[in-house]
């Protein structure tokens, strides 16, 4: 058996740039993976299988319509896979996307042969950059990825616990053509210059999904007001918000206030893993 993490991502940005005639909207979006995510775990078996455990294991289907065993399919590699389900469901930070990604990781070191880029993306637009699981810009419908360098990061992530549903996000945004970000980005010295330029940018899903789970806004206001936080955004299409802060030791002492204060938040200090 081997075990496979799955990172959280967190879009930094999103922008969202316009839409194609199939009706997939056009993204420019900076991503970065954190140490706090899912666990997959796998051996090869005589059938594809999944359980699912963990603190939100609740309510998780283990059937075709699950990411994973969609992942263990199209790699066409019998396998029984344990999720440990710790990242909380339809929260914007790539859950599902992760967990296939680590159960796709798992067949190639198990001996599975790889699925294509082409059949990568069939399991959705964010599947490819969480199976790098590096700092990344992400374009196109989550097609166009290239890797960055970016200053370490320490964050904490917050979940009020409402489920968001991103279509409905989407059908919310009034505008599908703005602004992407700048064609060359700057090279930034440390995390307080690329936070400054960071306040620049934007994620145009977060006003859509405010609208719909109005808890985003008591959690963003939560966390600007947090000891330490520089700035404070939604991650994809919410409803988990994030902050971030000079060092490790700021972002754990907030989180550990904010989390007392709200107690039936899902609350984590997380840092971003290093390229």
């Amino acid at each position: 058996m081997i075990k496979v993490f799955a990172p959280a991502k967190i879009n930094l940005t999103l922008h969202v740039t316009g839409m194609r005639s199939d009706g997939y909207h056009i993204l420019d979006s900076l991503v970065v993976f954190v140490d706090v995510g899912d666990q997959i775990a796998a051996e090869i078996a005589d059938e594809t299988h999944l359980s699912v455990t963990g603190p939100f294991a609740k309510g998780v289907p283990t059937d075709d319509t699950n990411l994973v065993v969609k992942a263990a399919k199209t790699l066409d590699f019998l396998m029984a896979l344990t999720l440990d389900k710790r990242l909380p469901p339809s929260s914007g930070i790539g859950g599902g996307s992760a967990d296939a990604a680590a159960t796709l990781r798992a067949g190639l070191r198990l001996g599975a042969s790889y699925a294509g880029d082409d059949q990568v993306l069939t399991l959705g637009a964010d599947v490819p950059v969480c199976l790098a699981s590096k700092s990344t810009r992400m374009r196109g419908v989550g097609d166009v990825l290239q890797p960055l360098k970016l200053p370490a990061l320490h964050l904490v992530l917050i979940n009020p616990r409402v489920e968001v549903s991103t279509p409905d996000v989407f059908r919310r945004l009034e505008s599908k053509d703005n602004a992407p970000m700048p064609d060359d980005l700057p090279r930034w010295p440390d995390s307080l210059a690329f936070t400054d330029w960071l306040g620049t940018q934007r994620n145009d899903l977060q006003d859509p999904a405010a609208a719909l789970a109005p808890e985003i806004a008591a959690v963003l206001n939560a966390l600007e007001q947090s000891t330490g936080a520089v700035m404070a955004r939604m991650s994809g299409s919410g409803a988990t918000c994030f902050a971030i802060y000079a060092d490790r030791s700021t972002a754990e002492t907030a989180a550990a206030q904010l989390s007392q204060s709200n107690p039936w938040w899902w609350v984590k200090a997380a840092s971003t893993l290093p390229a």
